[in-house]
C-alpha cells in the first residue's frame, strides 16, 4: 500500500469516527421527542443535552484535524467514558459505547505513530 492509499483510508476512517459524533450532535441539538423522552430515563435534561451535543460537535472536529486530533482523542474518549458511566447506572447494555472508545483510540494509533510509541513503547 503506498503512503497516498494509506492517507487516504485514514482520513475516511477518521472522517467515519467523527461522523457518528456529529450526527449524534446535530440529534442532541434538534431533540426529537423519542429521544427526550430516552434520555429523561437516564435524567439527561434538554439543557444538558444540548451542552453534550457541544461537546461532540467540538470533539469530532478537533478528532478530524490532524494538528489537534491528540486533543479530539482525549476528549472523545472522556466523553465515551461518561457514556460508559452513564450505561451502567441506567442498567444499558456496555458494548456499543465500548466497541466506539476502541475504534477511536485504534484510528487515532494508526493516524498518529507518536501514541503508538507512547502507549506501547
Amino acid at each position: 500500500m503506498t503512503d497516498k492509499n494509506k492517507n487516504i483510508i485514514q482520513w475516511i476512517a477518521a472522517a467515519l469516527v467523527s461522523a457518528v459524533f456529529v450526527m449524534s450532535g446535530i440529534m442532541k441539538l434538534n431533540l426529537p421527542a423519542e429521544m427526550v423522552a430516552q434520555m429523561a430515563k437516564q435524567g439527561i435534561t434538554p439543557a444538558i443535552a444540548k451542552n453534550l451535543a457541544i461537546i461532540e460537535l467540538v470533539s469530532a472536529v478537533l478528532f478530524l484535524l490532524p494538528r489537534t486530533s491528540v486533543l479530539g482523542t482525549l476528549l472523545l474518549t472522556a466523553y465515551m467514558g461518561g457514556a460508559i458511566a452513564t450505561h451502567v447506572t441506567t442498567a444499558q447494555p456496555l458494548l456499543v459505547p465500548c466497541v466506539i472508545m476502541a475504534i477511536i483510540w485504534i484510528v487515532s494509533v494508526w493516524r498518529n505513530p507518536e501514541l503508538k510509541t507512547r502507549l506501547l513503547g
